[in-house]
């Protein structure tokens, strides 16, 4: 499959040939789960097992779902004779380790190769994601956390467990991390090569809250659903992602995370960041209003009827369009949700900002919107150009946009691409 695939572009798992090692640990049970949201993403996922791990997953559990045979003995040949874990290990666009047990990355770490899963590592050179499973001391262990030192600084990804019940018994870190959560590092780690590889983008989600006193604010209905859209699949192109949120929802993987409540304080987030960045995609709702002097402490109800004096907050786009004035600026996207004159009030919106996209919704729509994963827009841009969208999941918006971006900013040479995956990555 070609990389200038769209649906490979848009799906960095489609097609992608995965080796998935399966350790014995308790959460073994875990990875079928994975195997199966790896196939139902177009993967195609060998699995290859420890002993240890078929006394608590059977191997046709995982074949049923991935429809390939499961690799066990390291001995057997393949229908074609070759060496199982060396044609998996060759072969493999990813090497997932899930769950990976102390033994195994220990193994791993020394170069050891005696069953499956670790021959079929050392034979590839593919990149490796590892997602390790054990009982709380045993994570922090000195040994272990050396070990895992060792396997970073050889480029593996390593996704940290979570803190939760263990089948100890005890309460601590050392449990599997969350299938999706897993999912989404295998998408992070393959989308290096996408169409948005040399891209810095900025995104911001969520609605602003402008406080009237500590316990009361002015806020509006937006979910942030489809901001973390846009930056989700700006991370499965490839793009380097800082999203701008007031949500206090986690990022998605690979991207960083910028929390912030005010529009002032999303003001000073974005324009910090305009030197460094090629596209800037405002998906927040900004209020547009805030208290003039909000109230040091709460409020007390009464029969009187109250008023609080309202400012305006930062016009954020204008501010960015002032600071980037005779230098280089990044391609600004806007978004205009309207209650009526949807494409009228978003060409005005764009003109009168100095944007090169838009997006507009009709919020009164009851099928998309606020809080749904689904969105109807319409894309304007500069030059005229009018693109009406049929009822979309949030995602596939988001790849429509970042599709008109990257037509729009043809010719524009990306910023120098800085890694922002914190040491995680390959």
């Amino acid at each position: 499959m070609r990389n200038d695939d769209p649906d490979l572009i848009r799906n960095p798992l489609l097609g992608r040939k995965i080796a998935l090692g399966v350790t014995g640990s308790i959460a073994a049970y875990k990875a079928v789960a994975l195997a199966s949201s790896l196939t139902q993403q177009g993967a195609l996922v060998d699995v290859v097992m420890t002993p240890e791990a078929t006394r608590l997953v059977q191997p046709l559990s995982f074949q049923a779902i991935t429809r390939r045979p499961v690799a066990v003995d390291v001995f057997e040949l393949d229908a074609e004779s070759h060496i199982g874990h060396v044609a998996i290990g060759r072969q493999a666009d990813l090497l997932l380790v899930v769950p990976a047990t102390a033994h195994t990355i220990a193994k791993l770490a020394l170069g050891l190769a005696d069953d499956m899963v670790t021959t079929t590592a050392l034979s590839s050179v593919a990149p490796g994601v590892l997602a390790p499973a054990m009982e709380t001391n045993m994570w922090a262990h000195p040994a272990t956390e050396a070990h895992i030192r060792t396997l970073r600084e050889r480029g593996w990804t390593i996704v940290e467990p979570d803190v939760g019940h263990l089948a100890s018994g005890s309460v601590g870190a050392g449990r599997l991390a969350d299938p999706e959560v897993i999912l989404q590092v295998a998408k992070y780690v393959l989308a290096r090569r996408g169409d948005l590889a040399e891209w810095r983008v900025a995104v911001t989600a969520g609605g602003t809250r402008e406080a009237i006193d500590p316990v009361r604010y002015i806020s509006n209905r937006s979910s942030g659903k489809m901001g973390y859209a846009i930056a989700e699949s700006a991370r499965d192109r490839g793009a380097a992602v800082t999203l701008i949120s007031t949500t206090g929802a986690p990022a998605p993987f690979g991207a960083r995370l910028v929390e912030v409540e005010r529009a002032v304080e999303m003001r000073d987030a974005v324009v910090s960041l305009l030197p460094g960045i090629d596209a800037l995609v405002m998906a927040a709702a900004v209020a547009d209003y805030m208290p003039s002097e909000p109230a040091e402490a709460k409020i007390k109800k009464s029969a009187r009827a109250m008023s609080v004096e309202l400012a305006p907050t930062p016009d954020i786009l204008a501010e960015v369009a002032a600071a980037t004035r005779g230098a280089r600026r990044p391609l600004l996207v806007g978004f205009a949700a309207e209650t009526e004159n949807l494409v009228e009030n978003a060409r005005a919106k764009l003109n009168g900002k100095g944007l090169d996209l838009i997006v507009a919704n009709d919020v009164t729509r009851t099928d998309s919107g606020f809080g749904s994963d689904f969105n109807k827009v319409v894309i304007l841009r500069k030059d005229g150009a009018q693109i009406d969208l049929p009822l979309l999941t949030k995602i596939d918006v988001a790849h429509h946009l970042w599709d008109q971006v990257l037509g729009f900013g043809e010719g524009r040479r990306p910023t120098e691409m800085v890694s922002n995956d914190g040491g995680r990555g390959k």
